[in-house]
């Protein structure tokens, strides 16, 4: 379906987790809407399963800012997350991870009490208000473990996670749950164990918007896709309603497409650098930001990895990138030197990416022995809740544009005492883990570039204490929306992409009820 540029429509600015569950769900219900997407359509032929050209082939490489004491700051200068640009988003990216958050993370400012620095706040919502949501992004993603589904296979990365799991007592470790599929469902195949699919699935056994979501919602003849679509600003009309979005198109025109409602869905960074970028007389400080909570409390989760070298060969690049998880450390013990809870992850990199991620800026004999003995590494990431501070966050560069003129984002982020303690706790188990089952050498690595991007336009009660409602709505604007991980008021240690996922199945029907209704 091809919407008239003057035809006021809703407006999709994203096509990952949440933009491309919202087309579904508006879709579905009879509701045509335009999805502006900055990266191009990549189809499964099209992946390169090579990491440093897959890369090349799917990563943001906008130009971008970072500052602040964080490891990434200093060993990654420019390239503050690891995101794509391409429908999908980072779906056609993501390991596959698909936890719930547990009832405490949904109100830590109540659990936690007052942590000095942090800038903690209850959600809106509840894990109770959460739970069908759950069960239906579940559905939706053919999470492994859930609702009667066949878990993956173990491979050797997880036999030695598991083994040593089992010898230093831990009770909860499992292989998912996952949305890459053991068995075919919903059109897509049982997993081919075919290992980095980080690069994209071709075999589309793990679920994405790009295969799942994207493809039904084109079905209903509702949704007019626009690839290669860039939104640089989102306008209003003189009562303060947003009515359209300029962006630039493949060939580099500037367009303007007219917008009964716009989600925005760019991810934690990008969603409020348009925002900020979108300032206006009537809002100078940019759209839906009375509060001066756009752009703050950026969170990127605790993490780290932990790689162990042993005797015999452990071949942990073959079956899944990711293949299970222990759920032990998520509780909040603040016996442990910190509050909140972490999971540990089975991980696999190839030999590309190990090099340039174990050690960053190093070199010697030790580093030389573990690449020496890729074939004989385990490993594993560890994610935890990392602490929302008001002075994280994203803002626009004074000196940094991009390719098309605007200012690009800055990326602050400093580790609260938290956090660090945190990791430090993670890693001496972690090695405890594999030093239980013979570890010969073990390397911490310090974090990557963000994966998990979260916060920075966070769901409150209060329109002073944040930036959208409970449904997304945000607090300033009726018809703005925000429908991507930023909405997150904190968090947990899960890996948001299932908590995306079902808040926008949840925002898709209020927002469907919402036009229905005649109320925007």
């Amino acid at each position: 379906m091809n919407i008239d540029k003057n035809e006021s429509a809703v407006v999709i600015i994203g096509s990952g987790a949440g933009g491309g569950q919202m087309a579904y769900q508006l879709t579905k219900e009879g509701i045509a809407c335009v999805c502006l997407e900055a990266g191009p359509y990549l189809k499964p032929e099209d992946y390169s399963n090579d990491e440093w050209s897959a890369f090349l082939q799917m990563a943001w490489l906008d130009a971008r800012g970072t500052s602040g004491t964080w490891r990434v700051n200093k060993d990654f200068p420019g390239l503050p997350t690891w995101l794509v640009k391409a429908v999908g988003g980072t779906t056609t990216h993501w390991a596959g991870a698909t936890p719930r958050f547990l009832d405490y993370e949904f109100k830590t400012r109540s659990t936690y009490g007052d942590i000095k620095g942090a800038n903690l706040l209850d959600w809106p919502i509840t894990l109770q208000d959460m739970e069908p949501y759950y069960d239906k992004a579940e559905k939706a993603i053919g999470s492994t473990h859930r609702h009667g589904r066949p878990p993956l296979p173990a491979n050797n990365n997880y036999k030695v996670f598991a083994n040593g799991a089992e010898r230093v007592g831990y009770q909860y470790y499992a292989t998912g749950p996952y949305g890459t599929n053991a068995e075919p469902y919903d059109g897509r195949p049982g997993s081919i164990q075919d290992g980095f699919n980080f690069q994209g699935d071709k075999n589309s056994s793990k679920w994405s918007t790009a295969v799942s979501e994207i493809p039904k919602a084109l079905k209903t003849g509702l949704l007019d896709l626009r690839p290669q679509s860039h939104v640089v600003q989102i306008t209003h009309d003189s009562s303060g309603l947003v009515d359209a979005v300029i962006y630039v198109d493949a060939n580099g025109d500037v367009q303007r497409q007219a917008a009964k409602v716009v989600c925005v869905a760019g991810n934690s960074i990008e969603s409020p650098r348009l925002l900020l970028n979108s300032a206006s007389d009537m809002f100078p400080n940019g759209l839906a930001n009375s509060s001066d909570q756009v752009g703050r409390n950026y969170m990127r989760h605790m993490t780290g990895s932990v790689y162990a070298r042993f005797e015999k060969e452990v071949n942990f690049y073959r079956g899944e990138t990711m293949a299970g998880f222990i759920g032990d450390e998520v509780i909040n013990d603040p016996s442990r030197g910190f509050v909140g809870g972490y999971y540990m992850e089975t991980l696999a990199l190839g030999p590309a990416f190990l090099s340039s991620f174990l050690d960053p800026g190093a070199w010697g004999a030790d580093f030389a022995k573990m690449m020496d003995g890729y074939s004989n590494i385990a490993g594993m990431w560890l994610v935890g809740e990392d602490m929302p501070q008001s002075t994280n966050r994203v803002t626009l560069s004074d000196s940094i544009k991009d390719q098309y003129g605007m200012p690009a984002p800055n990326v602050h982020f400093d580790d609260h005492a938290n956090d660090i303690a945190m990791r430090e706790y993670a890693y001496g188990k972690a090695e405890a883990l594999y030093n239980s089952v013979g570890a010969v050498q073990i390397f911490r690595t310090p974090p990557y570039p963000s994966t998990h991007n979260l916060g920075t336009n966070r769901m409150s009660a209060k329109p002073e204490d944040g930036v959208v409602n409970k449904w997304g709505q945000t607090h300033d604007i009726k018809n703005l929306f925000v429908s991507d991980g930023s909405i997150m008021t904190t968090g947990a240690a899960a890996n948001p992409t299932l908590t995306i996922t079902a808040l926008a199945i949840r925002q898709g029907e209020y927002l469907a009820g919402e036009l229905k209704k005649g109320n925007l």
